[in-house]
């Protein structure tokens, strides 16, 4: 099984865009305010909300704003504009390409409506709940960078209870290691990783394709492309993820 496809790839080098623009800690305050609702509004208690803790410190948010974003999802914040719940969407995109979204939204009707026009004008439909997400399974991921010897990953990951883990590029000049495993299992690993001394940058659940679709055709890898810039550039989205691939090349041709 890929451990990822080829939009996973260039979304690390989008993330960074995003930073710049401020869009990330909009994404960020919301999945704060979400786990913090949804159980202890302490991270030491709460793995979802440590990881996204920790996820608002790897991208430079100012604890005043973190604490600001717990409180909000802790009843503890007089804001009324933290009632979000998490959604997934499901639809396919140009050539048939399967197409995860997960948002976190305040009003479902809007974001149905912007993910709709999303699909629609860049030659994709948005489908029921289900359409898609047989071909895929969810699984943990903790992302990994530094030096790193892989026999003692190997040791690592089965300690911790890892189906399999995969070499990555974090950026141009970065290299790093992906560890997969079950959803359930996903705190376990990360704890085994962190206390090996591992340099943990990301604990994350993903959406994982069975098979993923070679896009080769100039045209509808623009318009692929340009679908899931649409839809991960919606603030109510917080992750995109398809079921394709392409070649490097074919992704710079695509960029216009």
């Amino acid at each position: 099984m890929a451990g990822h496809s080829k939009w996973a790839n260039i979304k690390r080098q989008k993330a960074r865009v995003d930073a710049v623009k401020g869009k990330t800690f909009t994404k960020i305050s919301r999945e704060i305010i979400v786990a913090a609702r949804s159980g202890v509004p302490d991270p030491d208690g709460n793995f979802q909300l440590r990881t996204a803790v920790d996820k608002a410190k790897a991208a430079g948010i100012p604890n005043e704003n973190i604490q600001r974003a717990i409180a909000k999802g802790a009843g503890t914040w007089d804001d009324a504009s933290n009632n979000y719940e998490a959604i997934r969407y499901e639809g396919y995109g140009p050539g048939g390409v399967a197409v995860i979204v997960e948002a976190l939204t305040d009003n479902r009707n809007r974001t149905a409506a912007d993910l709709r026009a999303a699909f629609s004008k860049n030659g994709g439909n948005l489908g029921e709940t289900g359409c898609v997400s047989w071909m895929f399974e969810l699984k943990g991921v903790v992302t990994l960078q530094g030096e790193i010897e892989e026999d003692e990953l190997l040791e690592a990951s089965v300690e911790g209870g890892a189906e399999f883990y995969e070499p990555t590029e974090l950026d141009e000049d970065t290299s790093g290691y992906e560890v997969f495993t079950e959803a359930t299992n996903l705190e376990t690993l990360n704890q085994t990783l962190k206390e090996r001394g591992y340099e943990i940058i990301n604990a994350e659940l993903r959406w994982i394709a069975n098979n993923n679709v070679e896009v080769t055709d100039l045209d509808q890898a623009r318009s692929l492309l340009k679908m899931m810039d649409a839809l991960d550039d919606l603030d109510d989205v917080q992750n995109v993820t398809a079921n394709f691939d392409m070649a490097d090349e074919l992704v710079e041709m695509s960029v216009v």
